[in-house]
């Protein structure tokens, strides 16, 4: 069930990031259609504005100012890019900490901490990207109601690259939260193979240690191998051996 969560968590997290970075591009975060002209379509994202017509296709024009832009579409570009930074970087830290990878596999305790750090990661990817989408989203509904707009003027309406960005972010957090789950709500599986060997090993030979120098350090201590003989001659004696 554990590594059913973690590989569950870490495809889900995996589709989140790759959506967010296609909101992040993707030109279509409003449409607005013509009622006067059904053949053009005007498209608007965070990089450029197109406008899609029948027999020339899309033609796109990047913004030429950053501060020309509105509020919400200066700080949805500075957010997509933190979160697909962030999801980056919990991919790279909870993949070494799932236990399929055998790398540093007899160290459980860092591997549930990396795995733990990669959840809290994709979380904050996926509150970055449902931020921006939905304030843009949010100014859309204002504007589209605004009746201080005559109602000859078109209106913005919702591009589809707000309802994938939503999914991104969705995605992104329920992805964390199985890891998390993952981590701190199962018990971790036994070391296997010849890591689980190494391991008792070591395990016996710092037990050998410990009983050498508790032996060693009482002064009046018989030997060992003396202990170990007079325990069985007196077992024999008690046999009735002699």
């Amino acid at each position: 069930l554990r590594v059913a969560m973690q590989f569950v968590g870490i495809l889900l997290s995996l589709l989140g990031w790759v959506l967010s970075i296609i909101t992040t591009y993707l030109p279509h975060w409003k449409n607005l259609n013509l009622d006067l002209n059904d053949m053009e379509n005007w498209t608007m994202g965070l990089w450029q504005a197109c406008v899609i017509q029948a027999e020339v296709g899309m033609q796109c024009k990047d913004f030429e100012s950053f501060l020309g832009l509105p509020a919400e579409l200066r700080v949805s570009r500075v957010l997509m890019f933190l979160s697909n930074g962030l999801g980056l970087l919990g991919l790279l830290v909870s993949g070494f900490g799932l236990d399929c990878l055998r790398i540093g596999e007899t160290q459980r305790d860092v591997k549930k901490r990396l795995l733990i750090l990669g959840g809290i990661l994709f979380w904050t990817a996926g509150v970055t990207a449902l931020v921006p989408v939905s304030w843009v989203a949010h100014v859309t509904v204002q504007e589209f109601w605004d009746e201080r707009i005559p109602e000859i003027v078109p209106r913005w309406e919702f591009g589809e690259a707000l309802f994938i960005g939503w999914f991104a972010g969705f995605s992104l957090l329920l992805g964390g939260c199985l890891l998390n789950w993952a981590a701190c709500g199962t018990q971790a599986p036994l070391a296997s193979g010849r890591y689980a060997v190494a391991e008792m090993q070591t395990q016996t030979t710092n037990n050998l240690k410990s009983f050498k120098h508790s032996v060693l350090a009482k002064p009046h201590a018989k030997p060992l191998q003396s202990t170990i003989s007079t325990t069985m001659t007196w077992s024999f004696l008690n046999r009735g051996g002699l």
